[in-house]
């Protein structure tokens, strides 16, 4: 069947809960991606933030080959090599000290959130207890997850949520002290909001509800799922500053493909929140899954793949800043390492749609945000053929 015919056929059978663009991707190789009709596409969006290593790494590829051969599935009653492999290389890399292996980072959140209450009813034996959540945030389109995303157009059609949740405002600390009560169990963000605008967490706004959560003991939990796994320079965004959460997930590059995410905690939290038939997944952790995430965790100490973005990123920012001097209609660049933003005056669905007919793969984060969240292996020369193309878009 032709492209159109396939999209047609998509139509049918799928149920509209996208809007998506008019191609079939058939294949990728390194940063590019192809569509069916052979047409090349310089991928900046990475799946959204997913295939960290690029299309058709070899190593990666051969691993599941191998993981395939042996055994893809076994459930969680039994053990298995390839995910207590990759635990223990996640841990060295997190710092953290207990991990649940999920299918997504919504269902990481999920966890994050049975653990935090499930710690403070363990306290005190009350089930009133409340989280802070930021506006603007995003978590995920599962129930408990949208209960603490902070935009109301996510939450509106499912109402009610979960109870007892607050939302303060990213980098404005009087707000989370305005929220706190006895009752708060829990501050959740996401160290880099990227849905949400592509705006980092400050360093004195996590050092201050740190300290704040210490004070009180209540549970930090940091969403790392599109901010984490080396995007901004650091494995994890909050190690550039030091501040370590109690609750962490992560997810998207993890598997680099293969669905897999993980919810993380301390050893303290570990030991004082969920026990055996508290939480579970069917699929989660599992043979297949734990061979992506250990390959994914060697590939980027083999290829260095963090200093790679920390020399990268800087000229990343810089021709983006450029670009916005240009132009009146960009009034703003913001993010960290190669999680990036230009925010612009309109909204950006026809630069994007004009990237794409020029070859250029890109999304938005927000109507008014272009948003860049490239392959980590990308090179100057991706950058400058981007920004060539990005520029034309805008011109036109």
């Amino acid at each position: 069947m032709s492209m159109k015919e396939y999209i047609e056929e998509a139509e049918q059978a799928l149920l509209h809960t996208y809007n998506r663009y008019q191609i079939v991707l058939d294949k990728g190789e390194g940063v590019y991606l192809y569509d069916m009709d052979g047409k090349k596409y310089l991928d900046f969006c990475a799946g959204i933030a997913v295939f960290a290593l690029g299309y058709g790494n070899e190593e990666y590829n051969n691993a599941l080959k191998n993981q395939i051969d042996k055994l893809i599935h076994t459930s969680n009653y039994y053990y298995n090599v390839p995910t207590i492999e990759a635990a223990k290389k996640l841990k060295a890399a997190s710092g953290m000290d207990r991990i649940f292996f999920t299918n997504s980072g919504a269902e990481a959140i999920e966890g994050a959130i049975k653990a935090a209450r499930k710690y403070a009813y363990l306290k005190d034996g009350h089930t009133d207890h409340e989280i802070i959540a930021m506006n603007h945030s995003f978590h995920g389109r599962t129930m408990g997850a949208l209960s603490v995303t902070g935009n109301p157009k996510y939450r509106e059609a499912f109402e009610p949520m979960i109870g007892n949740i607050k939302f303060a405002d990213l980098n404005d600390f009087d707000s989370v002290l305005a929220n706190v009560t006895d009752k708060t169990c829990a501050i959740i963000m996401e160290t880099v909001q990227g849905e949400g605008g592509m705006l980092p967490a400050t360093e004195e706004f996590l050092k201050s509800v740190r300290a704040l959560c210490d004070e009180k003991d209540i549970l930090l939990i940091l969403d790392e799922i599109q901010c984490g796994v080396g995007r901004t320079g650091y494995m994890y965004a909050w190690q550039k500053y030091g501040v370590k959460p109690d609750i962490m997930t992560t997810a998207k590059a993890l598997g680099c493909g293969v669905p897999v995410g993980a919810f993380l905690m301390t050893e303290h939290v570990g030991q004082n929140s969920l026990v055996a038939g508290d939480h579970g997944t069917t699929y989660g952790g599992n043979p297949l899954a734990g061979a992506a995430v250990e390959k994914v965790l060697d590939l980027f100490e083999k290829d260095h793949i963090i200093e790679h973005v920390r020399e990268v990123a800087p000229y990343l920012e810089q021709r983006l800043d450029e670009l916005a001097a240009k132009y009146d209609c960009i009034t703003e660049r913001r993010g960290a390492g190669l999680m990036q933003g230009l925010v612009f005056n309109r909204p950006v669905a026809e630069v994007i749609n004009k990237a794409l007919e020029k070859g250029l793969i890109l999304i938005n984060a927000g109507a008014n945000i272009v948003r860049f969240v490239p392959p980590l292996i990308i090179t100057k020369e991706h950058v400058d053929e981007m920004i060539t193309i990005l520029d034309d878009c805008i011109w036109s």
